[in-house]
């Protein structure tokens, strides 16, 4: 996403999402949205690096959908989105892949991917929203960036090496990195403790957005028979769907959300979605 399209989706924001009149803001908001902590502008450099040669192996495995209008639908509710995240040093980009998969993914950096199979079982905006706050909430909580340890402090660091290096042993270490993050994210193999944490900060994020956070919730119980046909590895660590949705009721009633005073924008996305194919 351009910077002059970002600033087009900020001044979309109050379009695309009613005031967060259902969720209690406090000084320190943002944080709660977000991992806190010191990066250097190096450690951002060497996330956004690594994250474009993930996602450029994504689009290897799947084209990206053709569909101008749908693209700028998704790409400004993610913008809305992150402007309730602090990592404005980021470049949020949505791209709707050409697949009948029901998956979404996230890349470091920034790099967010929902299929067109995903969309084709979304009821309403506020569904969308919160697969896309899930896996907004990967990037900002550094879930693939810490379980690989991507960083790039300086010249001197590994990542650096490897992404700039011009001998055939770098550029290989590099892509072998990269690998090893792809089948984490196509594999589902985030700990269960990050995927945990993703729809908890969804719920943060949707919410102080003006979604109704409960989106992700109903979307989730929607595809569970349907995901569940084909069983986890026996080595999965990931959580179950009704352990998900559960905790996301959970922590709504324990963050007091008043989710029906937030925005479903059953309308505008029925309107929106006539155009997928």
């Amino acid at each position: 996403m351009s910077r002059l399209f970002f600033s087009i989706a900020l001044a979309s924001a109050i379009l695309l999402s009613s005031p967060a009149t259902g969720f209690a803001v406090g000084e320190n908001w943002r944080n709660r949205a977000s991992a806190e902590e010191v990066v250097t502008t190096g450690d951002i450099a060497a996330e956004i690096n690594f994250g474009r040669a993930i996602a450029a192996r994504i689009l290897g495995r799947h084209k990206a959908y053709d569909n101008p209008a749908l693209i700028k639908y998704v790409s400004l509710v993610g913008a809305t989105l992150a402007l309730s995240t602090n990592r404005p040093e980021l470049e949020f980009h949505m791209m709707i892949l050409d697949t009948d998969e029901l998956n979404a993914y996230a890349a470091p950096g920034g790099y967010i991917f929902i299929t067109r199979g995903a969309l084709k079982y979304m009821k309403d905006e506020s569904e969308l929203a919160g697969v896309l706050a899930h896996e907004i909430a990967h990037i900002t909580e550094k879930h693939v960036v810490k379980e690989l340890k991507i960083k790039g402090t300086d010249e001197s660091s590994d990542l650096a090496k490897l992404a700039g290096g011009s001998s055939g042993a770098a550029r290989a270490a590099f892509g072998q990195a990269v690998e090893k993050g792809l089948e984490l994210i196509f594999r589902d193999e985030y700990k269960k403790e990050d995927e945990m944490q993703a729809d908890k900060t969804s719920i943060t994020i949707s919410a102080l957005s003006g979604y109704d956070p409960t989106g992700l919730g109903r979307y989730l119980n929607r595809i569970k028979a349907i995901k569940e046909k084909t069983p986890p590895p026996s080595d999965s660590t990931h959580p179950t769907f009704d352990a998900r949705v559960a905790q996301i009721n959970q922590v709504i009633i324990k963050e007091e959300i008043n989710y029906r005073a937030l925005a479903k924008n059953n309308t505008r996305f029925a309107e929106t979605i006539n155009s997928l194919k």
